[in-house]
């Protein structure tokens, strides 16, 4: 029987917990050993597990691994996406691409930067509201740093059509189809950007989980 507990990278056998042979149990210190091992294989030996960032980590690990005792405890419902904000260069992207790995053989999402949506609008127009709105696993990465999108001398905001579409997609697949998104900015911001409907609608779509605002540029 395959031990879904086990996970070999590089020749090396990582435990993620104990297996019971119908139950996997999670230990957060041996994931955070396998998830700083993994990191260095996708992002090069600079990347480390920063211990200021691990209260965020444990959310995000409780919610990867739908743990939730844990989730309900931190706030968190399995049945949103993740809305992952804080300062720039705090690790959002590289977190989201590393979570994923914690179960190889499950169906993820597709990181996407939110301003490459913006520029297939520019190129090809609404049907890239469509493409991304109306189907599909998708993490919109840096959301609220890209421009306004335009069409034959018209704007839009493609972003926010987009979470309109993701949000009926939400609720016509029962949740099923759930939509991930890191950014730089905070609630009030975002509904500056995308205006208050959108907003009410991410509130329904998203657990919002924070890096604080003093978290370190890791990029420097």
């Amino acid at each position: 029987m395959t031990n879904p507990s086990k996970i070999i990278e590089g020749g090396v056998e990582y435990s993620l917990g104990d297996f019971d042979g119908t139950t996997v149990h999670y230990d957060f210190n041996r994931i955070l050993i396998y998830l700083d091992a993994k990191g260095k294989l996708l992002f090069g030996n600079h990347f480390k597990i920063y211990k200021a960032d691990r209260p965020v980590l444990r959310k995000l690990c409780a919610y990867t691994i739908r743990d939730a005792l844990t989730c309900k405890r931190f706030g968190i419902d399995p049945e949103k996406g993740l809305l992952i904000n804080g300062p720039v260069g705090c690790g959002k992207t590289s977190l989201m691409k590393l979570l994923p790995h914690l179960f190889p053989g499950r169906r993820h999402y597709e990181m996407i930067p939110s301003r490459n949506v913006v520029f297939s609008f520019n190129h090809i127009g609404y049907k890239t509201i469509e493409d991304y709105g109306n189907s599909g696993y998708f993490c919109f990465d840096d959301l609220g740093a890209e421009p306004i999108g335009s069409y034959y001398g018209k704007d839009c905001n493609v972003l926010g059509e987009v979470l309109l579409s993701r949000y009926e997609l939400y609720l016509a697949s029962k949740g099923r189809i759930k939509t991930h998104a890191t950014t730089n900015l905070n609630a009030k911001e975002l509904e500056e950007r995308y205006g208050d409907r959108v907003r009410s609608r991410m509130r329904v779509l998203f657990n919002l989980v924070g890096f604080p605002k003093q978290a370190v540029d890791k990029r420097i």
